[in-house]
């Protein structure tokens, strides 16, 4: 079955300084992906590539050609180098990028072709996906964040395994990792969920929160986890307990 796996800009890059990679965490995280690459997914943040320009050029507030541009080439030289250090892993990458595929209508996404991504899974390559810019048919453009890339392809694809991976063990409520989050769950933790250091426009915590509860709300259970230290990411995708499992209000009640 099919897993899908994000990794969150504040691992693959400094949000505090432009278009600053972690290389170093880059080539980890490649390395530990080729350990369990099968039938693989993978989608990144732009971390500190993108959300300048977006900001820059004021995406969010209106149409701008040279905005859109320049975003996108912002946030394909880092899903450049994400590809290149899984191809120097061994693995078969290929970048696939938003703008490209997917159509949004007010801010949310209405279309994405997938079938490409199957075809590409059939044959044994790595679909590697990331924040972007996309059109919208209310709005002319908007971002498209790598969270909700995941809900929509969970959605479509009903897959083994959903994860994603931050900077933090999983999502921390008076100082202590929750083992589950459900819907009853969010009025109680949100005043703690905390932002994302250096500019994002796309939500923080609060933000991948809202996008996986969505998808509990249709029976698909996900996790949340440090990405940020060795070796976990192997273990979330052979399916073993890290971080903070986000479900259903039905299913945590079990």
């Amino acid at each position: 079955m099919v897993k899908i796996l994000k990794i969150g800009g504040s691992i693959l890059t400094d949000k505090t300084r432009a278009e600053f990679p972690r290389t170093g965490e880059i080539e980890r995280i490649a390395m530990e992906i080729a350990s369990c690459p099968d039938d693989l997914i993978l989608i990144h943040g732009a971390g500190s590539f993108g959300h300048i320009q977006a900001r820059q050029y004021g995406l969010k507030e209106r149409f701008n050609p040279k905005g859109i541009l320049e975003t996108h080439r912002s946030v394909v030289r880092l899903n450049d180098l994400v590809v290149e250090h899984l191809d120097d892993a061994g693995l078969h990458p290929i970048p696939v990028h938003p703008l490209g595929n997917t159509l949004l209508k007010g801010g949310r996404i209405d279309v994405m072709e997938t079938k490409p991504i199957l075809a590409m899974l059939k044959r044994g390559l790595l679909p590697v996906l990331h924040g972007d810019v996309a059109m919208d048919t209310s709005n002319g453009v908007e971002i498209v964040s790598g969270d909700q890339l995941v809900t929509h392809l969970a959605e479509s694809l009903n897959p083994e395994v959903v994860a994603l991976g931050t900077a933090a063990d999983g999502v921390i409520f008076d100082g202590q990792v929750l083992k589950t989050v459900t819907k009853d769950t969010l009025p109680r933790i949100e005043s703690q969920l905390g932002g994302s250091r250096g500019i994002d426009v796309t939500g923080g915590m609060k933000g991948k929160l809202l996008e996986l509860l969505r998808l509990a709300d249709k029976g698909i259970a996900s996790t949340v986890f440090n990405a940020g230290k060795a070796g976990l990411i192997e273990k979330v995708l052979r399916c073993e307990t890290v971080g903070t499992r986000v479900e259903g209000t039905a299913e945590a009640s079990r």
